[in-house]
């Protein structure tokens, strides 16, 4: 299997939103709506799960297929946005993660 990495996925779905002519609809509003309904499906997975259940939810197989499903939509909906808007998400979450350790020094309210 070969090393995945993000530019080649978005790439992959770029390519496959090409051969289909979607391109028109990859607007950053319309991805960001996708977006959010698929994280809200993601959601709806766990809506009415106890925190017992939902820290077990990938040891049934038909909600961990779901679950697998509905992650992947999320990302590739957020991987597009990404790529109309130009932003490296690689280096946008590392940015974040630096300011969130200025923000909250270890040992401040824990």
């Amino acid at each position: 299997m070969t090393e995945l990495d993000v530019p080649m996925l978005q790439r992959r779905l770029a390519e496959f939103a090409a051969a289909r002519n979607w391109q028109k609809y990859h607007t950053p509003k319309n991805l960001v709506a996708a977006l959010s309904v698929e994280a809200s499906e993601l959601v709806e997975i766990f809506q009415w799960l106890t925190p017992e259940e939902s820290a077990r939810v990938m040891d049934d197989p038909d909600r961990a297929s779901r679950v697998t499903d509905e992650v992947a939509d999320v990302l590739a909906y957020l991987l597009q946005v990404c790529e109309v808007l130009g932003i490296d998400a690689l280096a946008a979450l590392d940015a974040k993660i630096d300011r969130n350790e200025r923000r909250f020094p270890v040992g401040e309210g824990s």
